[in-house]
């Protein structure tokens, strides 16, 4: 309900019901769902469960006669973990100023398909103090060529997009606005506006730096294209122990460890040499081309070594280039949690609070 019970309600409904008073929990409207826990232990929730349970401090009938709720209540409020859920509830009702992150894809219309990306940007929101607004920018609407040059639909996906403070370019298959995360992805490179690449997203920006750095105007994803020159402008490849016949089952999947190159924003970021993050695709950066993008300024700081040789992770431009260009082929959203946002998100975040 909107209100708290009264103990009237509360009275009434243990009658009728036979459930003990301190056994009916009023779950009502607050500011923010991080004060729902907060909430369930002002009334005493966590300590009524324990007894039910009779597990510690109440493991058997005689700890059970010693219950105190306001002794238990104070016990829980004093623990560092409330505490720190507390600070994280208040930053929620009290940020600092106000983010405006785009989100660049093509399943805009489904709620949930980037739920994960939205959650992980709100942990980060929360931990800079900032109040988060996603704005939703359908990929295929930056280049609506079939519309003419001058469409409005172009026109205001490009309004919504130069007012943000950040961009990510989340993960995703199929060519269907895939041109119009290129053209993203170089608008916030050449104007230095925050920018996170996951997965597709990171591909992206690799096929965007050969295409605008090194000239490389037919280069594409092996995903996409089909007939690519070998090596020049395949720079994503099929990963080669993959199965071209057999699709199910075949994918790179779970926490994989990565290798962070020292002095770079990742490493700063995540503040470890090895992480563990977890990865969901069939296609990854053509390693022939690296140190071609590495010598015109593209840094691969991130990479994995496994039995079928190197992989590329993660890669940006360094910070007298960009102040944060980063891409990666995992999904750092997974591991992303509140009180401790994954750090890739936490940067973008950071970097987006002073433009």
């Amino acid at each position: 309900g909107k209100e708290p019970l009264e103990p009237g309600a509360k009275k009434k409904l243990s009658m009728f019901t036979s459930v003990p008073e301190n056994a009916i929990i009023s779950i009502h409207d607050v500011s923010n769902i991080y004060r729902v826990p907060l909430m369930m232990m002002e009334q005493n929730m966590s300590s009524m469960l324990a007894q039910r349970l009779r597990i510690h401090p109440y493991a058997s009938r005689r700890e059970i006669k010693k219950y105190s709720a306001a002794r238990d209540v104070a016990c829980v409020k004093n623990t560092a973990l409330i505490d720190s859920w507390t600070k994280l509830a208040n930053s929620v009702d009290e940020p600092e100023s106000e983010c405006v992150i785009a989100m660049v894809g093509k399943y805009c219309d489904q709620g949930d398909a980037y739920l994960s990306v939205v959650k992980a940007l709100t942990h980060a929101a929360i931990e800079t103090k900032q109040r988060l607004k996603i704005e939703w920018i359908v990929a295929s609407d930056l280049v609506d060529e079939e519309k003419g040059e001058e469409s409005s639909t172009k026109n205001q996906a490009w309004e919504k997009l130069k007012a943000c403070n950040g961009i990510v370019v989340p993960g995703g298959f199929g060519s269907r606005g895939f041109e119009g995360k290129i053209a993203a992805i170089k608008y916030a490179r050449e104007t230095k506006t925050p920018f996170l690449g996951i997965c597709l997203g990171m591909q992206a920006a690799v096929i965007e730096y050969c295409r605008s750095v090194l000239g490389r105007t037919g280069a594409h994803s092996a995903e996409l294209v089909d007939e690519l020159q070998k090596d020049v402008e395949d720079a994503v490849i099929f990963m080669p122990e993959g199965d071209r016949e057999r699709m199910g089952g075949t994918m790179r999947l779970g926490a994989r460890e990565t290798i962070l190159k020292e002095g770079s924003i990742a490493r700063c970021v995540y503040g470890n040499e090895r992480v563990m993050e977890r990865h969901r695709h069939r296609y990854e950066v053509n390693p022939v081309i690296v140190n071609d993008l590495e010598g015109a300024g593209l840094h691969f700081v991130g990479r994995n070594t496994d039995s079928s040789g190197e992989r590329m992770e993660v890669v940006e431009l360094n910070e007298k280039q960009h102040p944060y260009f980063v891409g990666a082929q995992f999904h750092p959203e997974f591991t992303s949690r509140p009180g401790k946002p994954n750090p890739l998100f936490l940067g973008l975040l950071q970097a987006s609070k002073g433009t």
